[in-house]
């Protein structure tokens, strides 16, 4: 006799979401909610991507390069004022499977909020995600079925460029270069993105890594490997960035990476892991001597808002805002606890470090949706407005969803 037994589905997710179980006979196919179960089978196939699945052996496909790339640095030098949007955390229930549900509806958001944006004086120009894109980095059917064809839509359709800085789901969390298993992520990151981030030998990308930057306007951008945060190269590398920088053609210094400094998630409260260990002791430090004005992270699936005052060299009090977005359609989080700060502000006593937390997250799954950020630079001033996806439209972190970054100049 052939038994009836019952496994969970998800449709809509929603703040008050219930699980629900669809029955399943095993050794023959029974259609049951979402899913259909092929004969001898056990595990749930979508109906679009059971047929269409490419083999785990596949190379990943690179996403399609954007209709509207950005110009040379030195054409866009008199530009100062333009948007763009920033997020974190896109990797999904069913990667390898169907393309990314929760991802897709953060996704549509975007096209919508670029089309209406698009012929105003503050135009969105590219896309930055800190990372996390897969599940598993190493698997090409978690790219090319699950995130690629998302991220095609952003790039052709909306017609921007999009720049993903690798997260632990990505390269793995190995801090080793030389493991098979990051080098197996890596290689398939840097398929993915090879039409949209500077090749090896350019001058902003450090060869055979996934660290580049770009400058568009009066905003440099900064990307860099935060699960090899202790790796010298890297660090050598985002450190002669920084001081080659022409300061007057580049007042906003951003950096985009996965693991975040501060955070009250469960990455962060009282755990300290080892990259973001690294990232305080190697990383920090450098943003402060060169003035790097906002930090935007993910790791954490959640949104929250650190301020950092530290005095400059010459005395003077300064600002580095810290947001964690990663709020891109992975598995959400709740806060957990206050960050562990006492080692970091021994270390930071020369600089005079003060942090105030100036958003904590919910400790509700249903506090913190599905979002992206959408950050306007306006002459010497930036801005963030934090967009809600699907039941959480009406997402107000401030009170309302607009925040100023660093003090009014």
């Amino acid at each position: 006799m052939r038994a009836l037994v019952r496994r969970p589905y998800f449709t809509r997710m929603t703040k008050h979401s219930l699980v629900s179980w669809a029955p399943l006979l095993v050794g023959a196919a029974v259609l049951a909610g979402p899913t259909v179960v092929a004969a001898q089978s056990t595990q749930p196939v979508p109906r679009s991507a059971a047929a269409s699945a490419p083999r785990a052996a596949d190379t990943v496909h690179a996403i399609s390069p954007a209709r509207r790339p950005l110009p040379p640095e030195t054409q866009t030098a008199g530009t100062t004022r333009f948007s763009f949007i920033a997020y974190g955390d896109t990797r999904g229930r069913r990667d390898g499977v169907a393309e990314q549900y929760e991802h897709g509806l953060v996704v549509e958001s975007m096209l919508r909020t670029l089309a209406q944006r698009d012929s105003t004086p503050s135009p969105i120009r590219f896309v930055l995600q800190s990372g996390d894109a897969v599940v598993n980095g190493r698997d090409p059917a978690q790219w090319n079925v699950s995130f690629v064809g998302l991220i095609n839509r952003i790039t052709t359709q909306g017609g921007i460029p999009y720049f993903l800085a690798p997260g632990n789901h990505d390269v793995t969390s190995s801090g080793d270069l030389a493991s098979p298993g990051r080098a197996e992520g890596l290689q398939n990151y840097l398929r993915a993105m090879q039409r949209l981030i500077p090749p090896d030998g350019a001058t902003r990308r450090l060869a055979g890594y996934p660290s580049y930057a770009f400058g568009y306007g009066n905003t440099f951008i900064l990307a860099f490997d935060s699960n090899i945060a202790e790796d010298s190269t890297q660090h050598a590398w985002v450190a002669q960035q920084l001081s080659g920088l022409d300061r007057a053609r580049y007042p906003h210094v951003i950096a985009f990476f996965h693991h975040p400094p501060l955070s009250s998630g469960p990455h962060g409260g009282p755990i300290v892991e080892r990259p973001t260990s690294a990232v305080r002791e190697k990383y920090m430090p450098l943003f402060r001597a060169h003035g790097v004005r906002l930090l935007l992270t993910g790791h954490e699936h959640l949104f929250e808002h650190f301020v950092e005052r530290y005095r400059d060299a010459a005395g003077t009090w300064r600002r580095m805002d810290q947001i964690v977005s990663g709020g891109g359609g992975a598995p959400l989080y709740t806060y957990t606890g206050e960050p562990d700060l006492a080692l970091y502000r021994r270390r930071s006593q020369g600089d005079s470090v003060r942090v105030s937390h100036l958003v904590k997250p919910g400790m509700q799954a249903g506090d913190n949706p599905y979002h992206y950020l959408v950050v306007n630079v306006d002459g010497d001033n930036i801005d963030i407005e934090v967009i809600g996806v699907d039941w959480g439209r009406d997402f107000q972190p401030y009170r309302s969803n607009k925040a100023v970054i660093g003090d009014k100049r």
